[in-house]
């Protein structure tokens, strides 16, 4: 699964802030930074009934939907089929600061079908807001139906889990791995394995 431009700027922009935080909190996303991808992200935060809802949503997510999102429930923007797994992948991004990208399937109320893509990455509880993740949500091509006929529910298709490690999913440089005992060995954590 390749990740396209929105969701791809939106991870590189969340995995270039501070690397001793296991996720990023919200005041390290410059908005600026995401300015031309902006339309099609999302805030999700955690209400006092652990509901997760929308808290923002850019004009083109809220387009897909011909309506504001702004305080909807997360959950009632999926079909039946799809709602409980998504509560789950959800609860992982917030509760285990694990994100993930998903194809995902739209379709309108007269069975017009757009491919979209999602990206949920996990923002770091501050102390003062209960905002806990960022998305992005972008179609693969534009329908000229798009504002006008709303979905009315989406369909997860499939997914993979991004972890906390970002840069292998960028695809950034990195040191080639050593072979060690047939397995590949990739730097990185601890620098050597403690005692005992």
């Amino acid at each position: 699964m390749t990740i396209r431009h929105a969701p791809r700027k939106l991870l590189r922009t969340s995995c270039a802030g501070d690397s001793r935080r296991r996720a990023p909190v919200r005041s390290d996303i410059d908005p600026a930074d995401i300015r031309r991808i902006l339309a099609d992200t999302f805030i999700l935060t955690a209400d006092f009934v652990n509901e997760i809802r929308v808290r923002l949503a850019g004009t083109r997510v809220c387009a897909l939907f011909a309506r504001e999102i702004k305080g909807e429930t997360f959950d009632d923007l999926w079909s039946e089929a799809s709602r409980e797994q998504v509560h789950d992948l959800v609860t992982a991004v917030v509760d285990e600061n694990a994100g993930f990208v998903a194809g995902v399937l739209g379709r309108t109320e007269q069975g017009a079908e757009i491919e979209l893509e999602l990206l949920l990455l996990p923002l770091a509880f501050d102390g003062r807001t209960r905002v806990r993740a960022i998305g992005a949500l972008a179609p693969a091509t534009t329908p000229v139906w798009l504002g006008i006929r709303p979905l009315t529910g989406l369909d997860l298709g499939t997914f993979r889990h991004l972890g906390i490690a970002c840069d292998a999913h960028l695809g950034s440089a990195r040191a080639e791995p050593r072979l060690r005992h047939g397995f590949r060995v990739y730097s990185g954590g601890l620098a050597s394995p403690t005692s005992r």
